[in-house]
């Protein structure tokens, strides 16, 4: 028995033994074609050698250097690299080791903000159903995934929740996009009206939904209205890109798609690629400001942000991806990868819709396609895909509780930036082969 506490404690994991490119290769010898980047984290695959090398030469020259004692050179010149080119008006960085870091990170120090102007009223926090903002008590609070929420509710604070900007699902009939962004627009100045405008603190959001939802971009002009509701009412607005971000979506930053700029962006996953745990939360000069001309400290911290190792990784993987012109590679790619998606599965029983911007593409899986209907939650139709595909050699990302936290099944494709084509025609053709079995034992 595994002395590891397994996610799950009953399943038995192969073992994974190295990496080559979009490849995974376990102990028996089986290569898996790494569809999902994992958890949409390894964006330059595995085994990177500029990547490699860069960690070599920091651990033997300095690991790790305690922040609240110095600064140190990766540190430095990884802020720079992210601030030169992040949507204009964020100026700093504050490096932590994951997505949820980043996200607690951001919630804290929007309260300070308000604390620190004065406006000790602005408590509240408002977030979308169906969204994922990490796993600690903050983040899982914020976020909206009902599964994920349910037994920890007795801990969590209080926040808001509106409805994400879900089309397939809930755009009504006749209703144009910009119409349907409109009404999401109005239910999320409803709230604030009914919460009241002085004391909500931020609205946070995926620009495009991840894990919960399945890659679900958001219709034209939604966020434009959103930040001109936030600017109206003195609420800050935070992106989660922690999933989203870092080329994912065939820009660096997936908040230039939408033409927004936020007060606070969250980042993590493809900023190291893996090689290393890292996230950030990137900061706007009028936040950092009102903490530098008041208090002059972010009373929040841990033991390992701004790991002078991590941060020297992260550094080699973004300038691998500028270097390499990754992202009009990924753009490229994505479309070639819907394209072979809408080919293979648009007149697919129980495939109900496609979605997805670059290399982050979702699969809503249905019982009835003319009804959107879902497959029975008891079925767990989602495991049942996973596990076939790992049969099969391929890693996907299947989530159940797509609608409502407990019916709804998809499928989320987030591969490596580093693919050649005739990959994206073996992950079709391997997603293909999983769910005709997966079907056929209905």
């Amino acid at each position: 028995m595994s002395r590891v506490f397994h996610r799950h404690l009953e399943q038995h994991y192969p073992t994974a033994v190295g990496g080559e490119g979009p490849y995974l290769i376990d102990a028996e010898g089986r290569r898996y074609l790494d569809a999902c980047g994992g958890a949409a984290v390894s964006c330059l695959g595995h085994s990177d050698a500029e990547v490699i090398e860069a960690i070599r030469e920091q651990v033997g020259r300095l690991a790790y250097a305690h922040s609240s004692f110095f600064t140190s050179e990766p540190m430095e010149a990884l802020a720079d690299f992210l601030i030169e080119r992040a949507p204009s008006g964020l100026s700093s960085v504050y490096f932590v080791s994951g997505g949820s870091e980043a996200v607690e990170a951001a919630l804290k120090m929007a309260r300070q903000y308000f604390l620190e102007r004065g406006e000790p009223q602005r408590k509240h926090l408002i977030a979308r159903r169906q969204s994922y903002h990490g796993n600690t008590l903050g983040a899982l609070a914020t976020g909206g995934n009902a599964w994920r929420r349910r037994p920890f509710e007795p801990m969590l604070v209080e926040v808001s929740h509106v409805s994400p900007c879900y089309a397939y699902r809930d755009q009504a009939p006749g209703e144009t996009p910009e119409a349907y962004g409109e009404r999401l627009a109005a239910e999320l100045e409803a709230e604030i009206e009914r919460l009241g405008p002085e004391t909500v603190m931020a609205f946070v959001a995926e620009p495009v939904v991840g894990a919960t939802l399945g890659a679900v971009p958001a219709v034209p002009g939604y966020f434009k209205r959103v930040r001109e509701i936030c600017d109206r009412h003195g609420i800050l607005l935070i992106l989660d890109e922690v999933m989203c971000g870092m080329g994912r979506t065939g820009s660096l930053f997936a908040a230039e798609q939408e033409g927004v700029v936020p007060d606070l962006t969250t980042i993590a996953k493809g900023l190291g690629g893996g090689y290393q745990p890292i996230g950030a939360t990137l900061v706007s000069e009028r936040i950092r400001s009102a903490i530098a001309e008041g208090s002059g400290f972010f009373q929040h911290g841990h033991t390992y942000i701004g790991h002078a190792t991590a941060c020297a990784a992260a550094l080699a993987v973004q300038r691998a991806i500028e270097q390499r012109d990754l992202l009009s590679r990924v753009r490229q790619l994505g479309d070639g990868l819907q394209q072979r998606l809408v080919g293979r599965f648009a007149d697919h029983p129980h495939v109900g819709d496609i979605r997805g911007h670059g290399l982050f593409r979702g699969l809503e899986l249905v019982a009835e396609r003319d009804g959107k209907t879902p497959f029975d939650p008891s079925r767990k139709l989602h495991a049942e895909i996973k596990r076939t595909a790992m049969d099969e050699g391929l890693m996907c990302y299947p989530m159940g509780g797509t609608i409502d936290g407990r019916a709804g099944d998809h499928i989320l494709l987030a591969p490596p930036f580093i693919l050649e084509p005739y990959q994206l025609d073996e992950i079709v053709d391997k997603l293909d082969v999983t769910l005709k079995r997966v079907f056929e034992r209905r």
